[in-house]
């Protein structure tokens, strides 16, 4: 069966048309990475061919480039998995695949790509329908690119993993980062009570996104301070268990977003101890992208009630240096790549 045409009549002439995208062939720092032409995609059954205006840089991107940890190559050791990177999307939908129900051409949307085939970092990327959602009424494409995999994570670990409760207190390490910008607006709607961990510089702007109180990490040892929390959300994981539980009142909860493997393995091996023993929970949160989590944060950014934060955007032929700056821990809130002319 054939994808049904938009308005333009790309499909099925697409397939001779020529775009840009950022690629590699080789795992390595940032510098493997070129600028391209490939032929665009044409949309299976089930997916939409989308038109790119913006891409998020996320730390899947900065792992995946260099195949570290090494879990990130199974079932690719010798070559990367995906030629082009890129999982958050913001863009508009310009043909559908013969079964594809939930969108038509001209449809703006936003999503999160790495639950398919990733691709974000050029001018077209097919998507499957469920992992896409319509663009929040109100912003533009750079912030709805913002969205889907920081925001998701967020939910999933606070609401989900965490089971945020109103009038928690509640500590975000890592918080300058997309996770963390969208965790405190989450927690803090909740009724929670936010202390944001981070390096010096981000402490104003985390104060700016809702913060109650604030850590710079190189100064203050948050498992040390004799502070205790009903749940921690931690996108960075450097610290061990022993020093966690400390950190965390009788009943409260740890989340792991990220962090090295050999911690997460460690902090999850001793998990079963420490809650049987403390009373107290060590978790890992499993990314599961869906557009119904994705619809949650729609509604909350067309509402008013939070606001995705963005740092700094990169042309398409400046994506290297974009990861480079999201893999050294430059940037607050997120990174976006602008591949066409930005909305006002």
């Amino acid at each position: 069966m054939g994808e049904k045409t938009n308005d333009a009549g790309l499909p099925g002439e697409q397939s001779n048309h020529a775009m840009n995208a950022l690629v590699y062939d080789t795992y390595g720092t940032p510098e493997v990475l070129r600028l391209e032409k490939v032929a665009i995609p044409v949309p299976k059954d089930h997916e939409v061919l989308i038109e790119v205006h913006a891409t998020s840089v996320n730390s899947w991107d900065w792992d995946l480039l260099r195949g570290k940890p090494f879990v990130t190559r199974i079932g690719a050791v010798r070559q990367p998995r995906y030629r082009i990177l890129g999982a958050d999307v913001a863009g508009r939908v310009i043909a559908v695949g013969a079964s594809a129900k939930r969108f038509k051409p001209g449809d703006e949307v936003f999503g999160d790509l790495s639950g398919c085939n990733w691709g974000g970092f050029a001018e077209y990327v097919c998507a499957t329908e469920s992992a896409l959602t319509s663009k929040p009424a109100g912003i533009n494409y750079v912030q709805a690119a913002a969205i889907p995999q920081a925001a998701v994570l967020a939910l999933q670990g606070l609401r989900d993993r965490g089971d945020l409760q109103k009038g928690q207190r509640v500590l975000i390490n890592g918080a300058g980062g997309g996770v963390g910008t969208f965790a405190i607006q989450y927690a803090k709607l909740l009724g929670a009570e936010v202390t944001g961990v981070d390096s010096a510089d981000k402490l104003s702007m985390l104060i700016a996104v809702g913060a109650d109180h604030v850590l710079d990490y190189r100064k203050v040892d948050f498992t040390a301070r004799g502070v205790q929390y009903d749940l921690i959300l931690d996108v960075i994981g450097k610290h061990s268990v022993f020093a966690l539980k400390r950190a965390l009142v009788s009943g409260g909860i740890y989340v792991m977003v990220g962090g090295p493997m050999r911690r997460i393995i460690l902090n999850l091996l001793w998990a079963p101890i420490i809650a049987r023993l403390e009373h107290k929970q060590i978790k890992l949160l499993v990314h599961k992208p869906n557009h119904e989590d994705q619809e949650v944060w729609k509604e909350l950014v067309e509402s008013g009630q939070v606001l995705p934060i963005v740092d700094r955007e990169y042309l398409l032929s400046e994506g290297a240096q974009a990861i480079q700056d999201l893999g050294e821990g430059r940037v607050k809130g997120k990174v976006i790549i602008s591949i066409k002319k930005r909305d006002v």
